[in-house]
């Protein structure tokens, strides 16, 4: 079957996804296409079995990012004979005006700046607590810190996040390390706030940061320095997506 100007247009952006941030790099290339205008408003996506196969996910992890957009008013789901997933209008300038000031606050150079920053201080924060080794009472202190996460509520996830970050980052033994990384976690934390707290993506984070202690806690200091990189590259996904 020839290719459409569509095809064209949208195989310049959508590509295979990372296995490890999967969910979250597919709903930044979508945002992507939108931003672009690489779909047009009122335009329909491609169908569900070929967007998926183009960014090598299951259907379910697609119907899980399509929904997220539905929420977020970038698209909308039709059933019927001319059915699929359309693309939305902008927000009108009255109604879309706190929305433009998310993205006008974060433009790309902050954005980035931030982001490369971040996965800089926390990749290596992880290398280093892993290789210093951790006392009984500092394994627990971190533990803690991740229980908290799993206990929190919605509306309190990201300071308790902030807390387990903080907490490996500290355990690292360098406090010119830790003053740094509290004031880039200041800026990401003002980022993150920009954007929708998604279930999918805490649970995704929820399950790395458990691998992240477990390296730590065993040694490993170039698992744990992988995993970090993993779990920002996941955050950095989200905050582009939404942001960039």
């Amino acid at each position: 079957m020839p290719s459409t100007p569509q095809d064209d247009r949208l195989a310049t952006v959508l590509r295979t996804v990372r296995a490890g941030n999967g969910f979250e790099e597919a709903l930044e290339q979508i945002l992507q296409i939108v931003r672009l205008g690489l779909v047009a408003e009122g335009e329909r996506l491609p169908a569900e079995r070929e967007l998926a196969e183009r960014l090598g996910i299951s259907r379910v992890t697609l119907r899980e990012v399509l929904r997220v957009l539905a929420e977020q008013g970038v698209v909308v789901s039709r059933r019927g004979r001319y059915g699929g997933t359309f693309v939305l209008p902008r927000p009108s300038p009255a109604g879309g005006a706190a929305a433009r000031e998310r993205v006008r606050g974060a433009q790309a150079p902050d954005l980035e700046d931030t982001l490369a920053f971040r996965e800089v201080l926390e990749a290596g924060a992880a290398e280093l607590c892993a290789a210093r080794g951790l006392s009984a009472a500092e394994a627990a202190r971190l533990r803690e810190a991740l229980d908290a996460t799993r206990e929190a509520a919605l509306t309190d996830y990201r300071r308790h996040d902030t807390l387990l970050h903080l907490t490996l980052v500290e355990l690292a033994g360098s406090p010119s390390l830790t003053v740094q990384y509290a004031a880039v976690r200041a800026s990401l934390n003002d980022l993150l706030g920009r954007i929708p707290l998604l279930v999918r993506n805490l649970e995704h984070a929820q399950r790395q940061h458990a691998a992240l202690v477990a390296a730590v806690l065993e040694g490993d200091g170039e698992g744990a320095r992988a995993i970090a990189r993993e779990h920002c590259a996941g955050t950095a996904s989200l905050l582009r997506g939404f942001l960039a």
